[in-house]
């Protein structure tokens, strides 16, 4: 004998389905800081010409770690970018100010490619506070 539930009303199952794909290209997704300050850890070591073991090793971190930051796949804490940083003999504000140009170049391509006008007032256009200059 089995117990069946006679009170129940039954149930529909609606399977999902995609959502329809957005006519014309996809829109550009917003770049990750991650991805940023690693891809400026690597320029600069690249620029250097040093290995990531030799960056890995002045740094103290490990080179599969200092390899994923690089790659935009570990979000790193301050103290390893403040290191990584120190490895490659640059501060910790000068990576992330080269991050933050990067992110502001990206950006305006981004609106550029949609067509989005920049915002005018205070920061926007020449002289505002979009640029950063690192002294040597």
């Amino acid at each position: 004998m089995t117990i069946r539930a006679t009170n129940q009303p039954r149930v529909r199952v609606v399977p999902l389905r995609p959502l329809p794909a957005p006519a014309g290209p996809a829109p550009a997704r917003e770049p990750l800081w991650r991805d940023l300050v690693g891809g400026v850890l690597r320029s600069e070591r690249q620029a250097q010409g040093r290995t990531l073991k030799d960056v890995a090793d002045a740094a103290r971190i490990s080179m599969p770690y200092l390899s994923e930051v690089e790659r935009g796949r570990k979000e790193a804490s301050s103290e390893v970018l403040a290191a990584a940083a120190q490895a490659l003999g640059l501060s910790l504000a000068e990576v992330l100010a080269l991050a933050q140009g990067e992110l502001i170049r990206l950006s305006g391509a981004r609106s550029r490619s949609l067509g989005a006008s920049r915002p005018a007032g205070p920061g926007a256009g020449a002289g505002g506070m979009g640029t950063v200059r690192l002294a040597a």
